[in-house]
């Protein structure tokens, strides 16, 4: 009874989760959502300088986008 339970939980909890991502966006609210100000790397200036704190950090240069953590083991 109580695995039932349980099991009927998490069928539930993960039908809401695929459910509540699935959004319909009007072609006239497309727009909002490709503005520039919703880019992460909007500031050229702020990317380069979050890379240089970063890769000063981890003892890295360059590879973003690129795996390998800079201790040589790709």
């Amino acid at each position: 009874m109580k695995t039932r339970r349980c099991l009927c939980l998490l069928v539930l909890v993960t039908v809401a989760g695929l459910v509540s991502g699935c959004q319909h966006v009007s072609p006239w609210e497309r727009g909002v959502l490709a503005d520039p100000t919703m880019r992460a790397d909007a500031n050229p200036l702020n990317v380069m300088m979050a890379e240089h704190m970063w890769f000063s950090r981890e003892a890295a240069s360059g590879g973003r986008g690129v795996g390998g953590g800079g201790c040589g083991c790709n």
